[in-house]
């Protein structure tokens, strides 16, 4: 049959088209050149060792309960949710555009009614209606000799790939966010123990003056200062109590739970663990590793992807396109052999003029290319700034706790003397005050300082990127 044969040859064209295209335009490299990288971190603590991950990185602070909370988060924040949604949006738009590169069939089914007018012979006209029907199955196919149809999916495949990564990073950033929270609630509250004690302390120097005063032994002015100084005290924690309600809110969000706070837990002297050395690694690692630098490569691969096309585009498209089916002006006779219609065409568009309309798109490509790569030179270059402040801030931070724990230590003999001494007459009350808030300001600044280790911690792992806050992979619709 001669529609079968060039059904073949359609079949033929559309086989040779999705194999034997050409793909214009640029290639995709990493512009390594536009960053020199150097070989070690300057601030790094062991340089040139690997920085190693588990899955669960913040496992390092031995809390049963920081784990539980951060497995909360990534499984049940909105901010995630949203990203893979935004993953599920480009799959499809991705399907579209490789659907392109497909022939298209579509069902042609028409029923047509006809009235005519015809003349009788003895004069007058008579109207006469008829019917008529069709059905065709035509077919639409363009050959992307160069590839212009294959750039535009790989640019969408990108664009998909960025998603993904952005999605690593916006759960990187929310479980750090999360971590920071839970490190200043633990702080609040080991603020309010210090305060709490500082109160019973104060509680009972009242007691010990008014007893002096009492007797002769201490002054108004005396009885007046330790009633002021325990009011002082009592008035921090009303707002100590709100920083932590808030701080607790927040993470009860993070988590996606309805806002909750909790009592304030209290946490032995021997709260801090020092934490582990971290190597920091190779500078080059962090292009392997941060997903923000990922993101923004596959950005760039997008857009190379995106001049390829606009060159392509300015070249001549070649479309195929095809049809069979049946036509009768009776239903009942329409699928017989002399009913068959079939038709098979090939047209090449080529533009003449167009006022420069397609080479200017193919520079504005370009152009977009270039920012593309002076935004994946920013990103590298902060990258490598946060992990060097990250570093230098650790080294800076260990040693000022060093300097605060000694300072503690001092401060507490100095109000024991001071105490002892008062007691005995040989001393002002107020030198006995300034050595208790030396001590409440030592305890405190522990207090600050062991925070700042902590969020030091999870900036530095942050900075050095890895996949130790994957939210996993995002699961097809059924």
């Amino acid at each position: 049959m001669k529609w079968f044969a060039g059904l073949q040859g359609f079949i033929l064209a559309v086989v040779f088209a999705l194999t034997g295209c050409l793909n214009l335009g640029p290639e995709y490299h990493r512009p390594d050149g536009v960053v020199p990288i150097p070989g070690a971190f300057e601030e790094a603590m062991v340089p040139g060792d690997q920085v190693t991950y588990d899955d669960k990185w913040w496992s390092i602070f031995n809390d049963p309960a920081l784990n539980n909370y951060m497995d909360a988060v990534l499984a049940h924040n909105w901010d995630i949710e949203r990203t893979a949604g935004r993953i599920l949006e480009l799959r499809a738009l991705a399907g579209q555009t490789r659907a392109d590169r497909y022939p298209q069939v579509d069902i042609d089914w028409r029923n047509r009614k006809d009235v005519r007018h015809i003349d009788r012979p003895g004069g007058g006209r008579e109207r006469d209606t008829f019917s008529a029907y069709d059905l065709s199955l035509p077919v639409f196919f363009e050959v992307d000799l160069w590839g212009r149809l294959a750039r535009a999916e790989e640019a969408v495949r990108a664009e998909l790939l960025r998603a993904e990564e952005n999605r690593r990073a916006v759960a990187q950033t929310v479980v750090a966010e999360a971590l920071a929270l839970y490190f200043e609630i633990e702080s609040i509250e080991r603020g309010l123990a210090i305060s709490f004690g500082l109160i019973d302390n104060f509680e009972r120097n009242l007691r010990l003056v008014r007893r002096r005063y009492e007797r002769g032994l201490a002054s108004a002015l005396d009885l007046r200062q330790a009633r002021r100084i325990l009011a002082e005290s009592e008035a921090t924690i009303p707002n100590l109590r709100r920083d932590l309600g808030t701080r607790q809110h927040r993470l009860s969000i993070l988590m996606g739970k309805y806002p909750s706070a909790n009592p304030p837990r209290q946490h032995p002297d021997d709260y801090y663990e020092r934490l582990p050395e971290v190597p920091a690694g190779l500078p080059s690692d962090l292009l392997l590793r941060r997903p923000d630098i990922r993101a923004v490569e596959a950005r760039l691969m997008a857009l190379n992807a995106r001049v390829a096309e606009a060159l392509a585009s300015r070249f001549p498209r070649i479309t195929l396109t095809g049809s069979f089916g049946y036509q009768r002006n009776h239903f009942d006779q329409l699928f017989r052999s002399d009913s068959e219609l079939w038709t098979f065409a090939n047209g090449v568009t080529q533009p003449i003029f167009d006022a420069g309309r397609l080479e200017e798109g193919q520079r504005a490509a370009e152009a977009r290319y270039r920012q593309g790569v002076a935004d994946y030179a920013q990103t590298v270059l902060t990258a490598f700034a946060e992990v060097e402040d990250a570093l230098l801030t650790r080294r800076e931070q260990l040693e000022r706790r060093k300097l605060v724990v000694t300072f503690l230590d001092e401060a507490r003999q100095t109000q024991n003397v001071a105490e002892k001494r008062y007691g005995r007459g040989l001393t002002r009350y107020l030198d006995v005050l300034d050595a208790q808030r030396a001590r409440f300001l030592a305890e405190r600044d522990l207090v600050e300082a062991d925070l700042a280790l902590y969020i030091n911690r999870i900036n530095l792992y942050v900075a050095l990127g890895g996949d130790w806050a994957d939210p996993g992979e995002v699961p097809y619709p059924e």
